[in-house]
């Protein structure tokens, strides 16, 4: 008589699901932040200090924002350093979107194009300023000043429009012009209604990026300035090496600070909303 033996696999346990929160993550994440943005909050605050020295907090006070108000020489710097971001931020925004355009065509010699454009991403500050020094005194003969500097900001800032843009092409999806021309639209128009669209949001990016990296810059600005020429970071940078973390320098460095963050976050929200709405128009159009 024969017996059947019947043998059961174990069950698997369901995988335990871990509920806790990840606390190691949490306080990195905390500690970095902190790292990061813990000096500029105590430069906030200590900004709005009634006492001559930063060490010891003794009032609430906006005194030292009305004196860059009234000091000539602040307003002097701000507006030179206004005119040279926004100008070199249009030089970048109109040569860098071409470039773009051109990098994304296939040609000979376009890697060696596309190394030179770039090659600034990586090129330490020191060695450029020295480099453009060099240039613009013993070779172009171009004084120090503010075609000195919009000259050199451009070259710096340029690369970053040129790899926003070329980023944004790389990902467009080729289909949409292709079906504007299936419908009619000659290559002006499609590039107007469809491609223009798409890539604007990259444009206006890239644009705030010339616009703020040329605001900031003090490496390459200090080797560039000339006598009546000195941008506001630079000016900054001169008025602390001589005397010192004072309340003006705070005073100033936040509101530099407060400047460049209002900046990038209404140039955030003007991409997304222009991102959004481009899109719901290309959508309409390529379907009419």
């Amino acid at each position: 008589m024969s017996q059947t033996v019947t043998t059961r696999e174990p069950a698997t346990r369901p995988a335990r699901r871990r509920t806790g929160r990840p606390w190691a993550l949490i306080v990195a994440v905390c500690l970095v932040f902190g790292f990061l943005y813990a000096p500029i909050v105590w430069l906030a605050l200590v900004s709005f200090n009634d006492s001559r020295t930063v060490s010891r907090f003794t009032g609430f006070s906006t005194h030292w924002y009305a004196e860059l108000v009234q000091d000539e020489r602040v307003i002097a710097a701000l507006g030179l350093t206004l005119r040279i971001a926004l100008s070199s931020a249009v030089v970048c925004t109109i040569v860098g979107t071409l470039a773009a355009f051109g990098l994304r065509r296939t040609f000979r010699g376009r890697g060696l194009w596309t190394v030179v454009l770039t090659l600034p991403l990586v090129v330490p500050e020191v060695v450029m300023g020295v480099s453009l020094l060099a240039f613009f005194v013993k070779l172009a003969g171009i004084p120090l000043g503010f075609w000195a500097l919009l000259a050199a900001h451009v070259a710096f800032s340029l690369s970053f429009v040129v790899v926003v843009v070329r980023s944004r092409l790389a990902g467009m999806d080729t289909r949409l012009q292709e079906a504007a021309a299936d419908l009619g639209a000659g290559p002006l128009t499609a590039f107007r209604t469809v491609t223009l669209p798409l890539v604007a949001p990259a444009i206006a990016a890239g644009s705030a990026f010339a616009f703020l990296l040329s605001f900031d810059d003090v490496v390459i600005s200090s080797y560039l300035t000339g006598v009546g020429s000195t941008t506001l970071p630079v000016f900054v940078y001169g008025q602390a090496s001589k005397r010192g973390v004072s309340p003006e320098i705070v005073a100033l460095s936040t509101a530099m600070v407060g400047v460049s963050a209002l900046l990038l976050l209404i140039g955030v929200a003007v991409v997304t909303w222009r991102a959004r709405r481009v899109g719901r128009r290309v959508d309409l159009t390529v379907a009419g």
